[in-house]
């Protein structure tokens, strides 16, 4: 009978709120990946070096990295669902450009215009589908779409070589326009208007410059300790700087008396700490996974971008398939149990990818993906869940704001930090000739297989009940899945 209560039924009004969100996170994730197959495209068509180009993927990144923690000022300011629209449109227009880009540096301008939309989209559309689910029913529906930006990155390369293997690169852009376009002509039914604010909070001007330059200056040091193109004091120091501006970022959010751009404070709300433990971790394995193995898949195997794609294809399967158990669990099992026992999937999933010598065929790389993506799916929404339940309203911007930057800063980290133990054991391994690929990547991967070990001290931390905190309940009118 209990159970039964809390299992509040998801109406169809909600599945169609959650659809449209979900087609915005859809549109910013995969746009990080998706290009990648393009590269080869844009050095022939632009006479363009490989350094400058990698430039379209890190500005997109960047900018990402520089809008998410302005996505909850600007719900707070503005309202969730004109920020959320607002981001979809400036998308759209960066998209637009990208396809029209005439050079080099056109194109990353563009994308950083991109970027800046798609950084606001998956926070804003998660505080709405958030305050529009309620603590009673969050925890399915985020089991549901949450599944979306982890099956991004493995569509990416197929849905980009699907693409150039009947059209030219600028349709890596153009196809985000009729979902863009469905997006906005939806949203105003479908996703519930939020309530107007009751105070209107200057911007921390302070605390953007310090947050987002300081994770861009971070990421940069640490890609270029690995990369080696500038002198290794250089790289160092801009890795120190990088750390010195988060610290600064820290003290200033806990000393400014104005609302800071992201609230250290919450950081010391339970299960937002161990979450955020949990998240770091779980964005470093598998940003980090997804750019270890099709490096090496392309490099040490020799298989184009669309092989590659294929072959990473399981770990979305996966990641489906426990979104589904997730789904009909989440309720029902403790966020703990939950979060362990993907970190534990994750981990047997990782083991063979220690021995890639050995690992001959392509069904043992599939079932180890395959086994990586339930367990992928069984951490982030119990966790996401877990985190919202316990929000009141007014908070879910920020808490949401919060997730986002953590996961962002875990994959964008943790992917410089495996580029550095990579580029070190190649050097090392470089006497063994081409044998010694494979066991590079190998030994990179035990790199991978210690995040679950760390991730397991911010799940033992989470939440061993699912009840949600009475005082986050949302507001009867806020959370209607019905557009006002």
């Amino acid at each position: 009978m209990a159970e039964a209560a809390t299992r509040e039924r998801i109406d169809p009004a909600l599945w169609r709120t959650a659809f449209v969100l979900v087609l915005g996170t859809f549109m910013a994730t995969l746009d990080a990946t998706i290009v990648s197959v393009g590269i080869r495209e844009l050095i022939a068509d632009f006479d363009a070096s490989v350094t400058e180009i990698q430039w379209v993927t890190t500005a997109y990144l960047l900018a990402v990295v520089t809008a998410v923690p302005a996505s909850g000022w600007l719900a707070g300011r503005f309202g969730g669902r004109r920020t959320w629209l607002a981001a979809v449109a400036l998308f759209l227009l960066g998209s637009a450009l990208c396809a029209l880009a005439w050079s080099a540096p056109s194109l990353i301008a563009f994308r950083v215009l991109q970027g800046l939309g798609g950084g606001l989209l998956p926070p804003t559309g998660q505080a709405l589908l958030a305050r529009a689910a309620g603590p009673g029913r969050i925890g399915r529906v985020i089991s549901v779409v949450g599944v979306v930006p982890l099956l991004s990155p493995v569509l990416g390369p197929l849905i980009g070589g699907s693409i150039l293997g009947v059209a030219d690169w600028p349709w890596l852009f153009y196809v985000n326009l009729p979902i863009g376009i469905v997006a906005l002509a939806l949203a105003p039914r479908c996703v519930p208007a939020d309530p107007p604010p009751t105070r209107r909070e200057p911007f921390d001007f302070v605390g953007a410059a310090l947050l987002s330059p300081g994770i861009a200056v971070l990421v940069f040091g640490l890609g270029e300790v690995g990369a080696r193109t500038m002198p290794i004091g250089v790289a160092l120091g801009a890795a120190v700087l990088g750390v010195g501006m988060l610290a600064g970022f820290g003290w200033h959010g806990l000393r400014t008396d104005r609302t800071p751009l992201l609230d250290p404070r919450l950081f010391a709300r339970p299960p937002l700490g161990a979450a955020a433990l949990a998240l770091v971790v779980l964005g470093a394995s598998v940003f980090g996974t997804m750019f270890l193995l099709p490096l090496y898949l392309q490099e040490g195997r020799g298989l184009s971008a669309w092989e590659a794609g294929l072959l990473l294809a399981p770990q979305g399967i996966g990641a489906a398939v426990g979104s589904l158990v997730v789904n009909r669990l989440i309720d029902r099992l403790a966020t703990r149990t939950l979060v362990l026992t993907g970190i534990a999937l994750i981990a047997i999933g990782t083991a063979p990818l220690t021995n890639l010598a050995v690992l001959g065929t392509d069904a043992l790389l599939g079932s180890a993906l395959l086994v990586r993506g339930v367990g992928i799916a069984m951490i982030s929404a119990p966790v996401m869940s877990a985190v919202y339940r316990q929000m009141r309203p007014p908070e879910l911007p920020g808490a949401s704001c919060a997730l986002n930057m953590i996961n962002t800063v875990g994959g964008s980290v943790g992917t410089a930090l495996l580029a550095v133990v990579l580029q070190s054991r190649l050097a090392e391994r470089a006497v063994l000739g081409v044998a010694g690929v494979p066991v590079a990547f190998a030994d990179t991967f035990w790199w991978v297989l210690g995040c679950c070990l760390v991730a397991v001290l911010g799940a033992a931390l989470l939440p061993g009940a699912t009840k949600p905190d009475p005082a986050a309940t949302p507001e009867p009118d806020a959370a209607a899945p019905r557009a006002r």
